[in-house]
């Protein structure tokens, strides 16, 4: 398998070639290309590989900017430290979404997942292929197993209202103000919860949409919100989320 890493990090970039050849001695790594520039030089001149990993955000703009100038033709595994690119990532040739550091299991798995579908790709072409992958019906989280004490129990998504993060432990907030640790990190949540339902506000709070009681707006666009339970400090959405907060509560 031949493969093109576009990444601006260079020890990221090489920790990635590593896990590569730790899952497939074999895989040929083309090229490592840190910006979108390059990437689109590169790809003009040069036959495509099998597959390309791309952060998200190059030394020189996001990585969709790629797509914008040239007709890629390509299968993608998208890798990045923000959650909030998913849904643009899977509008543009994307096999997978790792969030960084990128865990060497869920590379597996997305590699994997690439190798089950590349056989429809090579005899049908990158349409076929992501239609087969996007046409899916994701499956989401449907409960959370917690510990109280020595017992075991469920909670149902539809009881939560939201998740936080607080000294590096997640904790699940339940409509009825019931707090429990889970293992879970939120970076890790946001991929397994309904995006339609949820949506990460800032870095330690994870929301539910009926978990949100009144929301405030504030000169220079901030905004506060109101939780059901409420929390002990105050809560406001990140600057860099207020426009796709709002886009999230107009679907």
């Amino acid at each position: 398998m031949k493969v093109v890493i576009i990444e601006d990090e260079q020890l990221t970039a090489q920790r990635l070639e590593n896990m590569l050849h730790k899952y497939d001695a074999t895989i040929e790594v083309l090229e490592t290309i840190p910006s979108v520039a390059d990437a689109v030089e590169w790809f003009k001149n040069n036959e495509n590989p099998d597959l390309a990993f791309m952060d998200i955000h190059l030394e020189d703009d996001q990585c969709f900017s790629i797509f914008e100038r040239i007709n890629l033709d390509i299968p993608v595994i998208f890798t990045t430290a923000y959650d909030e690119y998913m849904i643009k990532a899977f509008k543009v040739n994307s096999i997978d979404y790792l969030m960084k550091p990128i865990n060497y299991e869920e590379l597996v798995n997305a590699i994997e997942k690439f190798k089950k579908l590349q056989k429809q790709y090579q005899e049908y072409g990158l349409e076929s292929l992501l239609s087969s992958v996007h046409n899916k019906e994701p499956e989401y989280k449907q409960r959370f197993l917690i510990s109280v004490g020595s017992k075991l129990n469920t909670i149902d998504v539809a009881e939560v209202s939201y998740f936080y993060c607080s000294e590096k432990i997640t904790f699940l907030v339940s409509k009825e103000n019931h707090r429990f640790p889970i293992d879970y990190s939120l970076d890790k949540l946001v991929l397994l919860l309904d995006p339609k339902q949820f949506f990460r506000v800032n870095r330690a709070l994870l929301i539910k949409l009926d978990g949100i009681a009144n929301m405030h707006v504030f000169p220079k666009g901030k905004i506060k919100l109101d939780l059901t339970p409420a929390m002990k400090e105050e809560v406001f959405v990140s600057l860099d989320k207020v426009t796709s907060f709002k886009e999230w509560l107009g679907k």
